[in-house]
């Protein structure tokens, strides 16, 4: 397999970064998978630059082309579906069964929907008794993003579509571990027919992205990330004035209640540990399950779990894959042996795997831990791997009391036939996304992001309109004028 090329795309056209060499691996076979140059300040200028201009041409182009572009580089991305799934495998190690159905067609999905919203986007009249004012939605301006490296071309899509639809210039940062996939959505655009500098990509690490964050011509930014960088960025954001939209961590709580079906939950419970090797920031990893029914739930986990085939993520019938980085494979590690040496039992897995695995691959069990209590380290902790602590709990009150006491807010579940229940729940948990017998799942229709250290703002749903655009206030004035003086 050749080598994969890191670029940057800026003003419509693929460059080669100006600063140090950037190496990523596959994390399968830990092998060199691409190599490239970070960009440097200058790069991150030219970028914004182009930015610039091309707003100058996107904000004033009529809602029904902005829609025509983004409608055509959605179908040009689902063309190439299967394409870009295997570029997704290689460069997050997650399995080709959840790529080729998830990543590009959740990416597309978004440029589909804000393509929709494009013509929609309106101000509102304001009958004010013989005057009148009304407003008018404008666009931000220069959008900085900045993504994650688990879901790369979905996040990619997930900040262009609404910033594009609205009428913004992008400037866009993958993430340095998995920096493939935003090229593809750039050239994609640029088919469709988006005029040049109007989405721009840059490639780097930490100073990549503090340039961008630090622009002063950048009027926005947008991330993804760990709680604490998501904190670092705001600060700097803030020096500036600038809007910011952040999507952050979480050690989201799902309950499983006494009459719930817990063949569902056991379901729910799995996608909320397991896809995507544990790597989600929407995880339940936190699971109460009440205690009269803690027992056969456990059982009927362990029986399905342990059946889950790691191995080589390109192979279709793979379901779990090697974790991404050696960096955070050592992190997830050292939680477990946290879990164990904190008195946690640990039920299921809790090992690294190398036998039958890809030589050099990052692979870890799915891992169960039970008897867990609200302080341990594997319990308040974001590990962002495939462990999961199972809880008990014996009333409702207590439930929803204990999955609110942690300083993230990003996601819930409930499991429950009694509806009622159900509702009255999730209305009371600390969490900006919510599930109802069901987990982890986000259609792009719903908004989606969290509350306390789980980030600011929203992504997807008309509630993103919000943070792409302005309100200007116009009052009008259909008499005299008089002065008090």
């Amino acid at each position: 397999m050749s080598l994969y090329q890191i670029q940057n795309f800026i003003n419509g056209k693929k460059t080669a970064g100006s600063g140090a060499e950037m190496v990523t691996l596959n994390p399968a076979t830990n092998t060199v998978l691409a190599k490239g140059h970070e960009s440097t300040a200058s790069d991150v200028d030219a970028a914004v630059k182009a930015a610039r201009a091309g707003f100058e041409v996107w904000k004033n182009t009529p809602a029904a082309e902005r829609a025509r572009v983004l409608f055509k580089a959605a179908q040009i991305l689902r063309d190439r579906n299967d394409e870009l799934a295997l570029v997704e495998t290689r460069d997050t190690g997650r399995a080709i069964q959840e790529t080729e159905i998830v990543d590009v067609i959740s990416g597309v999905e978004c440029l589909e929907y804000f393509a929709g919203v494009a013509g929609s986007l309106a101000g509102e009249h304001i009958d004010l008794a013989g005057n009148f004012a009304y407003t008018r939605r404008e666009a931000v301006g220069v959008c900085g993003a900045i993504g994650a490296w688990n879901y790369p071309i979905q996040i990619a899509c997930w900040k262009a579509a609404p910033a594009l639809a609205c009428g913004n210039a992008v400037v866009y940062k993958p993430s340095e571990i998995t920096p493939l996939s935003a090229i593809a959505v750039a050239e994609a655009l640029q088919e469709a027919g988006l005029p040049d500098g109007v989405y721009n990509v840059v490639q780097g690490a930490r100073e990549c992205g503090a340039s961008l964050v630090d622009h002063p011509d950048v009027d926005k930014i947008s991330l993804t990330g760990s709680a604490a960088t998501g904190a670092k960025v705001a600060s700097v954001a803030a020096g500036g004035m600038k809007a910011v939209t952040m999507e952050l961590g979480g050690k989201s709580p799902m309950i499983v209640f006494e009459d719930a079906d817990l063949d569902n939950a056991v379901s729910g419970a799995q996608m909320a540990n397991f896809y995507s090797s544990g790597q989600i920031c929407s995880n339940g990893t936190r699971v109460f399950v009440h205690e009269s029914v803690v027992d056969a739930f456990i059982e009927k986990l362990i029986a399905r779990s342990k059946g889950l085939v790691l191995g080589d993520p390109e192979k279709p019938e793979t379901q779990v894959g090697p974790i991404v980085t050696k960096t955070q494979f050592d992190q997830i590690m050292s939680y477990i042996e946290k879990g164990k040496q904190e008195g946690a039992k640990c039920v299921l897995g809790g090992n690294a795997v190398t036998d039958g695995m890809p030589e050099g691959g990052l692979f870890v069990e799915p891992t169960v831990f039970t008897e867990c209590t609200d302080d341990m380290s594997i319990v308040r902790e974001e590990i962002f791997g495939p462990v999961m602590s199972v809880l008990t709990f014996s009333d409702e009150e207590e439930a929803i009391n204990r999955a609110n006491d942690t300083q993230y807010g990003l996601a819930a579940g409930v499991f429950t036939k009694d509806l009622s229940r159900g509702h009255r729940v999730v209305a009371r948990l600390e969490a900006g996304t919510c599930w109802i017998n069901t987990y982890n799942i986000t259609p792009i229709e719903m908004p989606f992001g969290g509350v306390k250290k789980s980030g600011v703002g929203r992504e997807n749903g008309r509630a993103a309109i919000e943070y792409y655009t302005r309100i200007k206030s116009v009052y009008v004035e259909t008499g005299d004028v008089e002065a008090p003086y």
